[in-house]
């Protein structure tokens, strides 16, 4: 049976390392396209990060999942040659190395174009292509407090914080998979591919929602609030009679009624001041305070028991041992099982959800070179003898 994935067809050369070129290959793979990962002789050194069993990352099973691994040496002549070979068969490039380096080794979007003018070349980093500050080093961790998001994240007068994860590499890679796609729409209608270019701080940038036309219209900075979000009340966390948190999230005027009056204060819930969000928000600590004495009373499976009786957005705070364990996790297919070395392990299901054609995986992360005879044989036409010489 053929591919009905929405990508089967497609070939995407992954060049780059570490996370965001490598993240927008596995949303690529995981909905058909057929995914090359060209790596160094000594592999993607993510491999080799966090937990490694086997001699290989937990991680990197499921970061190159559907990829196929080739090894070439990008800094010496042949490897450089081979490398633009594969560029030239490609439907779309992914690449995640410093400005310009792709142009000095004579595999830049022009120099491809002229031999393959329908390429789709995408082309991440921690600035972007252009610009005053586009050679300058962009790892994640900087990039999430250049592009805003640490400043307003944290709690007030202390030191911004951030999240236990590369959130600007996925969102990079996020973006990227979506200006692929776009691009690919664009090629059916003209036939000709383009850059897409993604800067990792725009993709942290794009997630400001209001903060940029509040401050250009109102002359407002939003700080950091801790647990709450500004201009928005009452959404918080609370600790519980057993020391575990909820969120309760009852900023809706209707919800707001039936919150407080299962919370035991109907005088608050009946208070015309706070019967819409603004005046809600002049009285946030007396509402705050109301809830936080509320729930250390009642155990946190009880406050998420009352308020979902009476339809009040609430929840957990999940580890990832709770998710593994929830039913509602596993009835919507979050985690997929894979073998590695005879041992099953469970990597997450990558989004969106697509009712017909939807993706999947087909296998974990591949050896180092575990395709060189596939790749460099079968598509470039190596012999055996000038593979074994590399």
């Amino acid at each position: 049976m053929s591919d009905q994935r929405p990508l089967a067809g497609l070939r995407v050369i992954e060049l780059g390392q570490l996370l965001a070129g490598p993240f927008t290959g596995t949303i690529l793979g995981y909905f058909g396209a057929e995914v090359i990962k060209v790596e160094p002789p000594t592999g993607d050194p993510i491999r080799q990060w966090r937990e490694v069993k086997d001699g290989t990352s937990l991680w990197y099973h499921s970061l190159a999942r559907n990829k196929k691994s080739v090894t070439l040496d990008l800094k010496s002549e042949r490897g450089r040659a081979l490398a633009f070979d594969l560029l030239c068969k490609a439907d779309v490039v992914v690449e995640n190395f410093r400005p310009g380096l792709m142009e000095s080794w004579g595999l830049g979007p022009d120099k491809v174009k002229e031999s393959n003018p329908g390429v789709i070349y995408a082309r991440i980093s921690g600035y972007g292509q252009t610009g005053p500050f586009a050679s300058k080093p962009g790892y994640a961790s900087v990039t999430e407090g250049y592009g805003g998001f640490r400043y307003i994240n944290g709690e007030p007068g202390k030191a911004p914080v951030r999240p236990n994860i590369s959130m600007g590499d996925t969102l990079a890679g996020i973006h990227a998979a979506l200006g692929v796609a776009l691009a690919i729409i664009q090629r059916h209608q003209s036939g000709e591919g383009q850059v897409v270019d993604v800067a990792l701080y725009e993709s942290i940038f794009n997630l400001l929602e209001g903060i940029v036309p509040e401050f250009d219209g109102a002359g407002v900075v939003r700080e950091p609030s801790g647990t709450t979000i500004t201009g928005i009340v009452p959404t918080n966390t609370y600790l519980c009679k057993d020391g575990k948190h909820v969120v309760i999230g009852g900023n809706g005027d209707s919800i707001f009624k039936r919150l407080m009056t299962e919370a035991g204060r109907p005088d608050i819930a009946a208070d015309p001041e706070l019967e819409h969000n603004p005046g809600r928000v002049v009285h946030q600590e007396r509402i705050d305070k109301a809830l936080s004495e509320w729930c250390a009373t009642h155990n946190s499976s009880d406050i998420i028991d009352k308020l979902e009786a009476v339809r009040v957005p609430v929840g957990p705070i999940y580890s990832v041992e709770d998710m593994l364990a929830d039913p509602h996790y596993n009835a919507r297919g979050m985690f997929e099982t894979v073998e590695i070395n005879g041992e099953p392990l469970k990597i997450p299901a990558i989004m969106p959800k697509l009712s017909r054609t939807p993706g999947e995986t087909m296998w974990p992360g591949a050896a180092i070179g575990e395709h060189n005879e596939e790749i460099l044989g079968g598509l470039l036409g190596l012999s055996d003898e000038e593979i074994a010489g590399l």
